[in-house]
């Protein structure tokens, strides 16, 4: 990736730009030599139907003008606007800027509407059914990607419209989950577990925890490593700790898969997921509706629907 960041490529393009150029205005310069001497024109040497001959006649006027316009135009442009390489152009334009100056005056004329449930409660707020059909588009343009339309996740994404929050699913909770982003790693706990039977067992008394299928008698062999490896994170009865956000194993919500075969592959490869950050998308005022509308997804009652 490192080669594509070299100077070598900014250099490469301007010579290419530039030599393109050139090559058009030393094309129009050679074919001004040729001059049209009426029946006595050069044949291009092409006949078709025995008696129409192609001649070398030169290039019509109008065209010799339009394709000076267009080299002077190319020239003017790269003297503008960026194309040369990595240079600027003077009038500093560019598509992030451009971008940025539009979201700029877009946030700005949607000001007024946010205004307006800046200064009230979140879960106020969640009940608003403007609000919330201004939230449904938040979510749908930004969040609807990873968690889906419907806000219920998939696998490596989480369910938005239960009780099973992470980081917990307080307001302030949710708002600092979109602002800031979340890493969540598990890592690989094979070797510290033991041997690939214990892996086994600790995975058996993990689906006990949740009373899913299990062998009994293998979640009572695992237990013990449970306690001494898991715990830490997991806590002695299972519930997880929302301040590290590790998983609760006891409610029957798995984010990464159901099972002996799932829980084996998670303890010994691990997974590291991300939440990004949203801070630097959306204004304060959007990423305020956008957690009152999240909020109220696990909320029963505390919304209207939106259109």
């Amino acid at each position: 990736m490192s080669d594509f960041l070299s100077p070598f490529w900014s250099v490469y393009v301007t010579v290419i730009v530039l030599v393109g150029i050139f090559a058009c205005g030393l094309l129009l310069w050679v074919t001004s030599k040729y001059k049209d001497t009426g029946a006595h024109a050069e044949s291009t040497g092409h006949v078709w139907d025995e008696d129409i001959v192609e001649m070398n006649n030169p290039l019509p006027l109008w065209w010799v003008g339009l394709f000076i316009i267009t080299i002077i135009f190319g020239l003017g442009y790269l003297y503008l606007y960026p194309g040369l390489g990595s240079n600027a152009g003077q009038l500093g334009w560019s598509s992030r800027g451009a971008y940025e100056q539009e979201k700029t005056a877009a946030d700005q004329a949607l000001t007024p509407i946010y205004s307006k449930f800046d200064a009230m409660a979140i879960q106020d707020v969640a009940k608003d059914p403007q609000a919330v059909a201004i939230g449904n588009r938040l979510f749908m343009n930004n969040c609807s990607q990873c968690h889906g339309s419907d806000a219920m996740g998939s696998k490596g994404f989480p369910n938005l419209t239960d009780h099973d929050w992470l980081h917990g699913g307080l307001p302030e909770n949710i708002q600092e989950t979109i602002t800031k982003g979340r890493v969540g790693m598990m890592p690989p706990m094979a070797q510290a577990v033991g041997s690939e039977e214990d892996v086994k067992n600790v995975a058996q008394y993990v689906l006990s925890l949740s009373n899913s299928k299990h062998d009994a008698g293998l979640a009572r062999q695992g237990q013990a490593k449970f306690q001494q490896v898991c715990a830490a994170c997991h806590g002695a009865d299972g519930k997880g700790n929302t301040v590290i956000g590790s998983a609760n194993l006891t409610d029957n919500i798995w984010l990464h898969g159901v099972g002996e075969q799932a829980i084996v592959a998670m303890i010994v490869n691990g997974k590291v997921n991300q939440m990004p950050a949203q801070e630097n998308r959306l204004t304060a005022s959007q990423i305020r509706m956008l957690t009152a509308y999240v909020w109220g997804l696990s909320n029963a009652g505390a919304t209207h629907s939106a259109d």
